[in-house]
C-alpha cells in the first residue's frame, strides 16, 4: 500500500485532506485527515486491497450504513463512507488520546474500580447496539479509545459487515480472522455463522479481566494454541492472582466467560449490573473458580463417629434437616419507555401496587399529552389511564384497583380500569406526596404538613406539622405500612437537610430517626428501606412496637434520582423495588440545532443541564446545572471561546433569564418550601444579590424586553400554578396577572412586550395560548392537539413550541389583535423537554436552537425494577427477633 496515500490525497482532495498515518492493524490502515466541509479532525480509514477485493467494496459499505445510526456516548460514531480509486474507506471522529490496548501496555494492569467503570461503559454501548441488532463481534482492547479517562467503542459493525453473505467464508478461506483469537467466544472461535450478542459479552469479560489481571484468561504462543485453551481450559482464577479483586467482581467477570452462551449473562445490562452490585449475580461457582483451595477430604476412621451422631440426631429432628427450597434469585431488570407512554424526565413520578405487580408513571401519549400509564409487570403493554391529563403524584389504594393523583388543586381517585369519570376527595394545596392505607385510610403532605382523609372524600384532619425548634420547615413523602397502623415521612430543613419521622397514627406518637433520608417505605413490617440525599437506597431493621431502627443500614443499590418532593423510587410492601436512575439526568450535553434538525454539540461538558438562555448578542447561553434534584447553579457558555463560567455556589438556583442589557442574569431560588428571586452579574464581578423573598417556590421567571417588568410563577398558589408580575425594583409587590384553577405555566414574552404566550390544559389538553400581557385580557390558541414549550422568536414573526419529539414554528402577526397561522413542523429528535417550563431556548438570528439532549436518549428513559431482594438470606437476617 506504499501508494495509498497519494490515491487517497488525489481521490478525496475536495473532501479531506490527508495529514498522516496513524497506524495500520489487520483491517485498515489509519490516516489523520482534516474535514474541509466541517473544519474538523477526523480518522480515516481504508481498508486493506485484499479485504476489499474479498469482500466486496459496495457490498461493505452498504452494510456499515446500519451502524451509521448508532448514536451513544460510549460508541465512535461514523461519519462517512465511500470508494476512492478503488480504495474503500470510512470516516470516525478523530479522538486526542489512547487506545486501552496503549494504556494496558504502559501499566499493564489498571485500577480495580477504573477497569469496572471502563468495563460498565462499553457494557453500555453493547447492550444499546444489542438493542438495535448490533454485535460487535470484535471487542478488544484495541477497539476501545480513551477519551477524557471514558471509553468509546470503535469500529462498531465492520466484523458484521465483513461477516455477511458469503464473505466471511472467503474470508476464512485466505486465512483472515472475523476476530482476535484471546477475545473470541468459543463458539465464535468453531466459526459458527450465527454469533449473538452473547459473544460481546465474552469478548468483554476477557478485556475486563486482562484489566485486572495485566493478561486475557487464555494465551498461548500461536493462533491455534489460543483457540484450543478456549474450547477446553477452565479460566484461572482471578483473586489468586490480584488479592484486591472483590468476590462478587470475579464471580461477574467469570459468569461472562462462561463457555456455553446460554451458562452468561442474557445482556450486557446485567453484566454491568453485577459488577457493582454483588447481590446482581447468583452465587453459583464451585471451590475452582473462586480461587481457593477446597478442603482435603477426611478419611472414613475420621469421619464415621460424627456421621452417626448426626444420623442419630437427624431421627430426632428430620423435619429441620429436610433440604428447604431455594429463595427465587434477585432478578433486576428494566422497563424502556418509547414513544407511547415514554416517562417525562421532568417528573419521573412512578408509583408501585402494594403487591407488587403494577407499576403506574407519568407518561405521554402519541400527541404528547401527558396521562398516567399502568403496566403490569407480567405484561408487555401498557394500559393507558383515562382522566388523568396533567395529573401528579399517582399512589395506588391497597388492593390496586384505584389510582389516586392530584390535579387542579385537588386530590382524585379513578378506577385503573376507567369505566367511570374521576372522583373528588377534597382540595390540596402544595401537594407533596400520598398513600392510601387500609380502611380507606389517605395520608398526605401538604403545604409543609401532613394530613389525613377518608377515600371516600370529606374534611381532611391534621395528623402532624414541622418541628421549628428542631430547624424542620416541612414534611413531605409519606408513605403507610401495610397495617395502617403507623406511617413514615421525611423533615426538611431550609439547609437542604432531610430526616426520616415515624407516626404511630393511634397516638400521633412523633418518632425522629436519625436516619437521613428523602423518601422511607415498610417492608413487611419489620424492614425499613429509605432513599438517603444522594440517591442511594438502604434497609435497617425496625421494631414497629419501640418505634426505631435496631443497627446500621445496609445499602440495597445507589443511583437514584432525587427530586425536590422525595425520591424517583417507590418501593411495595411486599418488598417490589422500582427507580429512576439518576443518569437520566446527569449526562446531558448542550447542542445547538438548526432548523434543518442538524446539531452540533457544544464541549461543555456531560452534566445535568437545564434550560438554557441566549444572550441578547447570542454569543452566550445562561444555563442550570442541577446539583440537587431540580436545583442546582447557574453557569455561562461562550459558543465562541468555548468557555464555561460559574455564577453561583449555593445549589439553590434554577431557570436563569438575561437582562435586556446582558448585564445581569435574573433567576429563581429555592429555600426549602419557601423560594425567591435573585440576579447575579453575567461576568461573575459581584456576588448574587437577592431581590425577593416569596413565601412558596418559584420555578420560573421572565423579563419584559424592556426590563420595566418581571413575570413570575408560583406552583403553590391558592389556585394551582398561577403567574405574578411586578416591578423588578419593587417585587414584593406582585400581583397576579393570571390565576385561575387550571394549570398554567411556561412564559414566554413577545419581543414588543405586548404580549406572552404559555400553556395551560383549559380544554382538558396541554395547548399553547396566546394573551396580551394585562390583567384582563382574551385567550388566543396557537395550537391544536397538544402543546408544550413555547418560545419567541426575536422577529417577534414567530412562535416556537413542541408536541412531543417535534419542535414547531408558527407564523405570528402582532397588532391590535393577533393573527396566528397554522403550525408547521421544523424538525424532531429526542432532547430533553419538560411540561413547567421551556428546555430549549431560540437564537437571536432565528435560525438556531440550544436544546439539551440526553445521552442514550434513544433508548427513552428507563424504570428499573428489582425483585426479590427481601427473599435472600442476608436480607432475611436483618428482621429483628420478638
Amino acid at each position: 500500500m506504499t501508494d495509498t496515500p497519494a490515491r487517497l490525497a488525489l481521490a478525496l482532495e475536495d473532501r479531506y485532506r490527508i495529514e498522516r498515518e496513524l497506524g495500520a492493524g489487520g483491517w485498515a490502515t489509519v490516516y489523520l485527515a482534516h474535514d474541509h466541509r466541517h473544519d474538523r479532525k477526523v480518522a480515516l480509514k481504508v481498508l486493506r486491497p485484499e479485504l476489499s477485493a474479498i469482500l466486496g467494496g459496495e457490498r461493505f459499505l452498504a452494510e456499515i450504513k446500519t451502524t451509521a445510526n448508532l448514536q451513544h456516548p460510549h460508541i465512535l460514531s461514523l461519519f462517512d463512507s465511500g470508494d476512492a480509486d478503488g480504495l474503500v474507506f470510512y470516516v470516525m471522529p478523530y479522538v486526542d488520546g489512547e487506545s486501552l490496548r496503549g494504556r494496558l501496555k504502559r501499566e499493564k494492569q489498571l485500577p480495580v474500580e477504573e477497569a469496572v467503570r471502563i468495563a460498565r461503559e462499553v457494557a453500555d454501548a453493547l447492550g444499546y447496539a444489542h438493542q438495535k441488532g448490533i454485535v460487535h463481534r470484535d471487542i478488544k482492547p484495541e477497539n476501545i479509545l480513551l477519551h477524557g479517562g471514558h471509553a468509546l467503542v470503535a469500529d462498531f459493525g465492520i466484523a458484521l459487515a465483513a461477516s455477511r453473505g458469503d464473505a466471511g467464508t472467503r474470508m476464512t478461506e485466505t486465512g483472515m480472522s472475523l476476530g482476535t483469537p484471546a477475545y473470541m467466544a468459543p463458539e465464535q472461535a468453531m466459526g459458527e455463522r450465527e454469533i449473538t450478542a452473547r459473544a460481546d459479552i465474552y469478548a468483554l469479560g476477557c478485556m475486563l479481566y486482562e484489566m485486572l489481571v495485566g493478561e486475557p484468561p487464555f494465551t498461548g504462543p500461536t493462533a491455534q494454541a489460543i483457540v484450543a485453551k478456549v474450547m477446553t481450559a477452565d479460566t484461572p482464577a482471578l483473586m489468586a492472582q490480584r488479592k484486591s479483586i472483590p468476590e462478587h467482581v470475579e464471580a461477574a467477570v467469570l459468569r461472562a466467560l462462561e463457555k456455553l452462551p446460554a451458562d452468561r449473562f442474557a445482556s450486557a445490562a446485567q453484566f454491568a449490573a453485577a459488577l457493582v452490585d454483588e447481590r446482581a449475580l447468583p452465587r453459583r461457582r464451585s471451590a475452582a473458580g473462586t480461587g481457593r483451595v477446597p478442603a482435603p477430604r477426611q478419611r472414613w476412621v475420621a469421619v464415621l463417629p460424627w456421621a452417626l451422631v448426626a444420623l442419630a440426631a437427624g431421627i430426632g429432628a428430620w423435619g429441620w434437616l429436610r433440604p428447604r427450597p431455594s429463595p427465587p434469585p434477585v432478578t433486576q431488570f428494566g422497563l424502556t419507555f418509547d414513544r407511547v407512554g415514554t416517562p417525562q424526565s421532568a417528573t419521573g413520578q412512578i408509583a408501585l401496587s402494594p403487591d407488587g405487580s403494577m407499576i403506574a408513571y407519568t407518561g405521554t401519549d402519541e400527541a404528547g399529552h401527558s396521562r398516567f400509564f399502568v403496566r403490569h409487570l407480567d405484561r408487555e403493554v401498557p394500559v393507558l389511564v383515562p382522566g388523568t391529563e396533567g395529573a401528579t403524584y399517582p399512589f395506588f389504594s391497597p388492593d390496586g384497583t384505584w389510582l389516586a393523583f392530584v390535579s387542579r388543586g385537588r386530590l382524585w381517585k379513578f378506577p385503573v380500569t376507567g369505566g367511570r369519570e374521576p372522583v373528588e376527595i377534597c382540595a390540596v394545596e402544595e401537594f407533596r406526596g400520598g398513600a392510601w392505607g387500609p380502611a380507606d385510610l389517605i395520608v398526605y403532605a401538604a403545604s409543609g404538613s401532613l394530613y389525613q382523609v377518608s377515600a371516600a372524600g370529606g374534611s381532611p384532619g391534621p395528623l402532624a406539622s414541622p418541628d421549628t425548634a428542631a430547624g424542620h420547615d416541612y414534611l413531605t413523602s409519606p408513605s403507610l405500612a401495610a397495617d395502617g397502623r403507623m406511617m413514615l415521612a421525611s423533615a426538611r430543613t431550609s439547609r437542604g437537610e432531610s430526616h426520616i419521622m415515624v407516626i404511630r397514627l393511634a397516638d400521633k406518637k412523633v418518632v425522629r430517626l436519625t436516619l437521613a433520608g428523602l423518601q422511607a417505605f415498610l417492608v413487611r413490617g419489620r424492614t425499613l428501606v429509605f432513599v438517603d440525599q444522594v440517591g442511594g437506597l438502604f434497609a435497617v431493621p425496625f421494631d414497629p412496637m419501640l418505634l426505631r431502627q435496631i443497627g446500621e443500614p445496609t445499602r440495597i443499590l445507589e443511583g437514584v434520582a432525587t427530586t425536590v418532593s422525595g425520591s424517583m423510587a417507590a418501593v411495595s410492601p411486599t418488598g417490589a423495588i422500582a427507580y429512576i436512575g439518576r443518569s437520566s439526568g446527569a449526562d446531558r450535553e448542550l447542542v445547538l440545532v438548526d432548523r434543518g434538525g442538524q446539531a452540533r454539540a457544544q464541549p461543555a461538558g456531560l452534566a445535568a443541564w437545564r434550560h438554557p438562555r441566549f444572550s441578547p448578542d447570542g454569543r452566550r447561553l445562561a444555563i442550570a446545572l442541577e446539583t440537587r434534584g431540580p436545583r442546582g447553579d447557574i453557569w455561562t457558555w461562550d459558543i465562541a471561546a468555548q468557555r464555561l463560567a460559574r455564577l453561583t455556589y449555593d445549589s439553590l438556583s434554577t431557570h436563569p433569564v438575561w437582562s435586556p442589557d446582558g448585564r445581569y442574569i435574573y433567576f429563581s431560588r429555592t429555600l426549602g418550601s419557601n423560594g425567591g428571586i435573585a440576579r447575579v452579574r453575567s461576568d461573575g464581578s459581584a456576588p448574587p444579590e437577592s431581590l425577593l423573598a416569596w413565601r412558596h417556590s418559584i420555578w420560573e421567571v421572565e423579563l419584559t424586553p424592556d426590563g420595566r417588568r418581571l413575570l413570575f410563577r408560583d406552583d403553590e398558589s391558592p389556585t394551582n400554578r398561577d403567574i405574578y408580575w411586578a416591578r423588578p425594583e419593587s417585587l414584593p409587590a406582585a400581583q397576579i396577572l393570571l390565576g385561575s384553577p387550571l394549570n398554567e405555566r411556561t412564559i414566554t414574552i413577545s419581543p414588543d412586550g405586548r404580549y406572552f404566550a404559555y400553556v395551560s390544559n383549559a380544554s382538558g389538553d396541554d395547548e399553547v395560548y396566546l394573551r396580551r400581557l394585562a390583567a384582563e385580557s382574551s385567550n388566543w390558541p396557537v395550537s391544536s392537539g397538544g402543546g408544550r414549550e413555547p418560545r419567541w422568536a426575536r422577529s417577534g414573526r414567530e412562535l416556537f413550541f413542541r408536541r412531543g419529539d417535534s419542535l414547531y414554528v408558527v407564523p405570528v402577526t402582532l397588532g391590535a389583535e393577533p393573527v396566528i397561522g397554522q403550525p408547521r413542523a421544523l424538525f424532531g429528535g429526542r432532547y430533553e423537554a419538560s411540561i413547567y417550563h421551556s428546555f430549549y431556548d431560540v437564537a437571536p438570528d432565528g435560525n438556531h436552537f440550544a436544546m439539551v439532549r440526553s445521552q442514550g436518549a434513544e433508548g427513552g428513559l428507563v424504570i428499573h425494577l428489582v425483585l426479590n431482594w427481601f427473599d435472600q438470606p442476608r436480607a432475611s437476617a436483618m428482621a429483628p427477633r420478638d
